[in-house]
């Protein structure tokens, strides 16, 4: 990933935590496995079956949070700069 993809990507992941599609606080469980063929939910992009898949869980009333290992990293450092 190049600069101006990780600048794309922080703001995105910055746009998605003002409109509340990416959670702003912390998750209590965050596993981590091989992918599905999930989306990331913050790059929108599939994650593949080469990907290490991050899931963030609240409990099981709320659906999980998807991420590439890349995009969690980036969503944790832009949610404690807000």
């Amino acid at each position: 990933m190049d600069q101006t993809d990780n600048e794309a990507l922080r703001l995105l992941v910055q746009r998605k935590l003002r409109d509340g599609r990416l959670p702003n606080d912390r998750f209590p469980m965050v596993w981590s496995g091989p992918s599905a063929g999930e989306t990331c939910d913050a790059c929108d992009a599939i994650l593949t079956k080469q990907h290490l898949l991050m899931e963030g869980t609240r409990g099981r009333k709320t659906p999980p949070v998807y991420f590439h290992v890349r995009c969690f990293q980036v969503w944790d450092h832009e949610r404690r700069a807000a």
